[in-house]
């Protein structure tokens, strides 16, 4: 398992917090913690991979942050 935090830009509420959620969902991420403007995310490497998640999270209409 790997944890990684990262930074979304677009976020501003919890109808937001709840997208990012699920979409992270649908990247067969094992945990998330989401927060607005940010997320811990634990993944199991084999399943799923950074480059998945961010395309779920700009698929939900957000941006990883820098």
């Amino acid at each position: 398992m790997k944890e990684i935090k990262i930074f979304i830009e677009g976020m501003s509420c919890e109808h937001c917090v709840r997208r990012v959620s699920q979409a992270l969902e649908k990247a067969d991420v094992t945990e998330a913690d989401v927060k607005i403007g940010e997320a811990t995310i634990v993944f199991d490497e084999n399943k799923t991979n950074l480059e998945r998640i961010k395309k779920a999270i700009e698929d939900a209409g957000y941006k990883l942050r820098d």
